[in-house]
C-alpha cells in the first residue's frame, strides 16, 4: 500500500503536504534504516512516516488509529517509530512555551524551566566526571516529564497520554523520567498524594529518642508512675509503656500464682491425715431387748 492510500485511510488525505513529506521520509528510511531487523513491515514503515510528517506540519494524527492499522502493539509501535526516527536523523523537539499554550497552562513555564534546569544541575553533580559529557538532556520525554509533574503539583489537569505522543515515547520510559526527576528533584516536583498509615508511623517512634528534653516530665513526683522510665526519669512513648505494663501485670500474676502453689504444698506436708470417728454403743443384754419388745 502507498503512501496515499494509508493518508486516506487515516484521515490525510487532503494534507497534500504531509504526504509528499512522507513519501520522501520513507524513502530516506529504504537507505539508512534495516526494517527487517525490527521486523516492521512496509505499512507500518509508512504509517511511521506519515505521523512524523504530521507532527512537523503540525497536523493532527490519530496514533491509536494508526497503531490499530499496523497490527502492532502500542509498545512495539513505539519502539518502531523511535528506531525509524532516529535512523533517518530526526529528533522531536518539545518546547516549554508551546507545551503551556497547546496545554492552556501559560503560567506554569517558569516553572518547568527552573525545574529542569535544577534536575539537569543535580543529575550532573551525582554523575562521575567521565560520564557528564555524554549525558543528553535535549530528548523530549525530559520536558514532557517536566511538565506534567509541575501541572500535576499546581493541581493542574494535562493529559498524559496526549504528552507521551507528543514525547515519542514509551509509557514505561515517560514513567522512569517521572520517577527520577520527583527523586532528585521532590522539592520541586514531588506531590504527597497519600495520608500516612498510623500504624507506619510507629515503625518510627524510635526517632523520638533524639529528642528527650520534649519528654521531660515537669513533675518529679511522679517518676514512680510506670510511664516514667526510673533511669532517666524520661517519659516512655505510648507503644513502650503499654508493654511494660504488660510486664508488670504478668510478674504479679506469676508472682502469687508461685505463692499459692507454695503454701498448698506446704500444707500438704504438715497436716496430719484425719480419720472419720467411730461411734461406739454399750451393748444392752439379751433379755432387756425381749422385755423391751414385748
Amino acid at each position: 500500500m502507498d503512501i496515499s492510500g494509508i493518508a486516506g485511510k487515516l484521515g490525510l488525505a487532503g494534507s497534500k503536504q504531509v504526504v509528499r513529506k512522507a513519501e520522501e521520509l520513507r524513502r530516506q528510511a529504504d537507505v539508512q534504516f534495516d526494517s527487517s531487523i525490527m521486523g516492521i513491515g512496509e505499512v507500518c514503515k509508512g504509517i511511521i512516516c506519515l505521523e512524523i510528517a504530521a507532527t512537523r506540519f503540525q497536523v493532527m494524527f490519530d496514533r491509536q488509529a494508526a497503531i490499530r492499522m499496523s497490527g502492532m502493539s502500542e509498545k512495539a509501535y513505539i519502539r518502531s517509530f523511535n528506531g525509524i526516527q532516529n535512523s533517518i536523523g530526526i529528533k522531536a523537539k518539545l518546547n516549554v512555551r508551546e507545551l503551556g499554550i497547546q496545554f492552556g497552562c501559560v503560567r506554569l513555564i517558569p516553572f518547568v524551566q527552573k525545574g529542569l534546569a535544577l534536575y539537569k544541575d543535580r543529575f550532573l553533580k551525582a554523575l562521575p566526571p567521565s560520564r557528564r559529557a555524554s549525558t543528553d538532556f535535549n530528548r523530549p520525554v525530559f520536558t514532557a516529564v517536566a511538565f506534567y509533574l509541575s501541572a500535576k503539583k499546581h493541581k493542574l489537569k494535562v493529559d498524559k497520554v496526549k504528552l507521551i505522543e507528543l514525547c515519542a515515547t514509551s509509557e514505561s520510559e515517560f514513567t522512569s523520567v517521572s520517577t527520577s526527576m520527583k527523586d532528585i528533584c521532590f522539592d520541586v516536583f514531588g506531590v504527597l498524594t497519600e495520608k500516612k498509615d498510623p500504624k507506619s508511623v510507629k515503625g518510627h517512634r524510635e526517632l523520638l529518642d533524639a529528642l528527650p528534653s520534649k519528654r521531660r516530665r515537669d513533675d518529679d513526683d511522679d517518676a514512680s508512675d510506670s510511664s516514667v522510665d526510673v533511669d532517666n526519669g524520661l517519659e516512655l512513648p505510648s507503644y513502650k509503656r503499654h508493654k511494660k505494663m504488660e510486664k508488670l501485670a504478668y510478674e504479679e500474676w506469676k508472682s502469687s500464682v508461685i505463692t499459692s502453689n507454695r503454701q498448698r504444698i506446704e500444707e500438704a506436708g504438715n497436716g496430719k491425715r484425719k480419720k472419720q470417728s467411730r461411734l461406739n454403743f454399750p451393748r444392752k443384754p439379751p433379755h432387756t431387748l425381749a422385755m423391751e419388745a414385748s
